[in-house]
């Protein structure tokens, strides 16, 4: 698998994450439960940093061969 095919893999991801945190919004808008609020808030906290990781990594995939793409530093050794 190249690191492009692998980026692709990270789009798609990312689009699953976005559809599941829609979803998740969503019910903790119209959730009256004050401890189901709660999980859902620790969920989406959680979900939200795994889809800026995920984002980041399909870019540094997609352009990691590119001629005078700034590579981010957390991503770097």
């Amino acid at each position: 698998m190249t690191l492009r095919e692998m980026s692709a893999c990270y789009a798609e991801s990312a689009a699953m994450l976005t559809r599941i945190l829609r979803t998740l919004r969503a019910r903790m808008q119209n959730s009256t439960d004050e401890a189901e609020r709660f999980t859902l808030r620790c969920r989406i906290a959680v979900l939200s940093e795994v889809l800026t990781q995920t984002r980041e990594l399909e870019q540094l995939t997609a352009h990691y061969y590119d001629r005078g793409y700034w590579r981010n530093e957390k991503y770097t050794l």
